[in-house]
């Protein structure tokens, strides 16, 4: 199989991202061939099979991007031809369909998760911080125990909320103050529509504060009433991270990923066959 994979390079830690997908290629030899390009420009997205959204400032992408005329060509290769989409930090904050704490006409959002956002949850850059996340999600027969993944978050957002599942705009967001909310996008064809699921599957979370002062403390607190924080969710072929794995040299989810879009490049091409 012969895939292009695309990093949008309009702001952020595209170099980055794209160094790790080369250095998680070279290692996993599934005998495909992939190529990984910097994306600034429409006729760049329409070569890609699959997308990264870095990490970097939301809004100045956002803004970029309209400049370049490259967001509705996002919006749809995302929610109408649904094609695997991947962002972290700032690429989660475009991807949600609901982003609060922040001022209507000052964020665009592509959408394509059915998640609500909380933008800078953590802080100021200063309060930036790394903590060892358990991803279950990177264990496989090949690697039963996978060590904590070295998170890295900086004035990262988290999941506030997992929405119900529209084919439309999430109309019950829109009167929310200082929540901005994606426009709404329909997938078309069969195999968009196959790479759509209707709920968001949450794939970490970062425990809460309160569970890591009473852990500094040797404490132990009820789970269940605190859950913790939202970090990584997928919907479909859409994924979102609030952290920043391409500032880490840790290649893991770079490879999961690209197993992932392996294997919704070779089911797109069977059902466009059909």
């Amino acid at each position: 199989m012969n895939a292009t994979v695309g990093v949008l390079a309009l702001q952020g830690a595209f170099y980055e991202h794209i160094q790790l997908l080369k250095q998680a290629a070279a290692t996993w030899s599934s005998g495909s061939q992939w190529e990984f390009i910097e994306v600034r420009t429409p006729q760049e997205l329409e070569r890609c099979d699959a997308l990264v959204l870095p990490g970097g400032e939301s809004t100045t992408m956002s803004l970029v991007a309209a400049r370049s005329n490259i967001l509705e060509p996002l919006r749809d290769f995302v929610k109408v031809h649904r094609k695997p989409t991947w962002g972290t930090c700032a690429g989660l904050i475009l991807l949600a369909e609901s982003a609060n704490r922040t001022k209507k006409g000052g964020q665009e959002l592509i959408g394509g998760l059915d998640v609500r956002v909380n933008r800078n949850h953590f802080g100021r850059q200063t309060e930036s911080f790394q903590a060892p996340l358990d991803l279950p999600f990177l264990t496989s027969s090949e690697e039963p125990q996978s060590p904590p993944f070295p998170a890295v978050f900086i004035r990262a957002p988290i999941v506030e909320k997992i929405l119900p599942h529209h084919d439309g705009i999430q109309t019950e967001e829109i009167g929310r103050d200082e929540t901005v909310v994606a426009p709404s996008k329909v997938a078309k064809d069969a195999a968009a529509r196959d790479a759509m699921a209707n709920d968001v599957e949450v794939l970490a979370t970062l425990p809460g504060r309160a569970a890591r002062l009473a852990a500094s403390n040797g404490a132990h607190i009820n789970p269940e009433k605190e859950a913790g924080d939202i970090v990584a969710v997928r919907q479909g072929n859409v994924f979102g991270t609030s952290f920043h794995p391409e500032l880490t040299g840790d290649a893991r989810i770079h490879s999961w990923w690209l197993r992932q879009v392996e294997e919704s490049v070779k089911r797109r091409h069977e059902i466009e066959k059909r």
